[in-house]
């Protein structure tokens, strides 16, 4: 079996220095699962409640990357916020539908769309 890079970007921007947009790309996997999940806690580290995860750039997601998506709801809603998801590609809503994550953490088709329901409308 041939060796291959992680292949997965995070990106964030923070909106008034309480809500944190990560934009993921690539592959959510085994292999890359930490990288987002330090991420993640670095975000609730600095005191950040709401995080809105831009999916439209996400090739592909298995078990890993949804158990990193559930810690991180359970995270954020025990701390008083939320995790919003955004602009899934079909192939991650699909996982996504199929495991029943969208009954907890409804997609949203746009990061605009997950800000707003956020309580930022910038």
């Amino acid at each position: 079996m041939s060796e291959r890079e992680p292949n997965l970007e995070v990106d964030v921007e923070i909106r008034d220095g309480r809500t944190a947009v990560l934009t993921v790309s690539g592959e959510l996997d085994m292999e890359t699962a930490d990288r987002l999940r330090e991420v993640l806690a670095e975000q609730f580290g600095q005191g950040r409640r709401r995080v809105v995860l831009d999916l439209s750039a996400l090739d592909f997601m298995d078990s890993s990357g949804l158990n990193v998506l559930i810690q991180a709801v359970i995270r954020a809603r025990e701390a008083g916020g939320d995790l919003y998801l955004a602009g899934p590609t079909p192939a991650v809503r699909r996982i996504l539908e199929i495991t029943g994550v969208t009954t907890t953490l409804p997609p949203h088709d746009a990061v605009a769309d997950a800000l707003a329901a956020a309580g930022d409308a910038r």
